[in-house]
């Protein structure tokens, strides 16, 4: 197991070279600069600006110094927002999203599970299709309009939610449920497809055949193996609704990261962008990895490749 880890590690740090490398050239391969939109600005003190931020530099000194800077985790100064460091936005808008992510998850596994386990025991029947339309129904919506079909009739007309701001847990509520939903509707449909196929298995019918409760079996059996697809999916679910589904945020003026990194890349403010998207990455990377070790705790046939056997 250890050295599975720190494989994945060796991999993780290369996977993160390559994001840095591709998005600093991208970077720059656009047109325009951070600059461009201060029309009144003179030219000598749009120069001074790129001097200080070492945008006049040559290409691979400014390549090397994002290198090191992202090595050391120092993103720099905003390009935008006077005294403004890359690392304070996150630190400061990085809690929001987390809260709000993690109360997301919770949301879209929790109930994608139920409904997917009770559409699968009640398959063919009334709950089966009640469940399959309402999950189709949530992949099939953006969360940007639920969001807002749901900051309309819940918040604004009902009153039983505010429209918008962050003051409190009742604040969180709607957007979480924007962005659990369609999650929800996907978890629901892979746990459904898993659990019919675990319950067409050998070991399901025995237990039938002992006279053991259907529920009794769900628990005991079918739903850990049934467990496996979901958990691939909790890899960039985790790392999606933590950093922030920045259209939710923007509807419901949420202060979280997806609102800094949709800015950053409208403002071209390269310092923002390098450690929002570094910071996105870390996240996926890391839960990736963490799927990957679930594997064998949820099924133990699971070898990870590199663990001892």
């Amino acid at each position: 197991m250890i050295k599975y880890i720190l494989k994945r590690l060796m991999y993780i740090l290369l996977a993160l070279f390559v994001i840095v490398t591709v998005t600093f050239f991208l970077m720059r391969l656009a047109p325009g600069s951070p600059f461009a939109s201060e029309r009144n600005f003179p030219p000598q003190i749009e120069e001074k600006l790129n001097e200080t931020y070492g945008l006049n530099n040559p290409w691979y000194i400014q390549y090397k110094d994002y290198l090191i800077d992202t090595a050391t985790f120092n993103f720099g100064e905003s390009m935008k927002y006077k005294a403004r460091s890359t690392n304070d936005m996150i630190s400061e808008s990085f809690p929001v999203s987390l809260t709000l992510g993690i109360e997301a998850m919770l949301l879209a596994i929790g109930f994608g599970v139920l409904i997917g386990v009770v559409s699968a025991l009640y398959h063919n029947k009334f709950p089966d299709y009640l469940a399959t339309s309402f999950a189709v129904l949530g992949i099939s919506v953006p969360s940007f309009i639920l969001a807002g079909l749901m900051q309309y009739f819940l918040a604004f007309k009902l009153g039983w939610f505010p429209i918008s701001g962050w003051k409190g847990f009742v604040y969180s509520i709607l957007p979480a449920l924007a962005i659990a939903f369609s999650h929800m509707g996907f978890i629901a449909k892979l746990t459904r497809s898993s659990m019919l196929e675990q319950n067409n298995s050998e070991y399901v019918k025995m237990a039938r055949a002992k006279g053991i409760g259907k529920w009794t079996i769900v628990f005991r059996h079918t739903l850990r193996n049934a467990l496996l697809p979901v958990v691939t999916y909790i890899g960039p679910l985790t790392a999606g609704v933590v950093t922030g589904s920045f259209i939710v945020e923007q509807i419901f003026a949420i202060p979280g990261l997806g609102k800094h990194f949709v800015q950053s890349i409208t403002n071209r403010d390269y310092t923002v962008i390098m450690g929002t998207t570094v910071f996105y990455s870390i996240i996926l990377l890391f839960a990736v990895l963490i799927v990957d070790i679930l594997y064998s705790v949820i099924d133990p046939r699971i070898k990870l490749k590199g663990a001892k056997k």
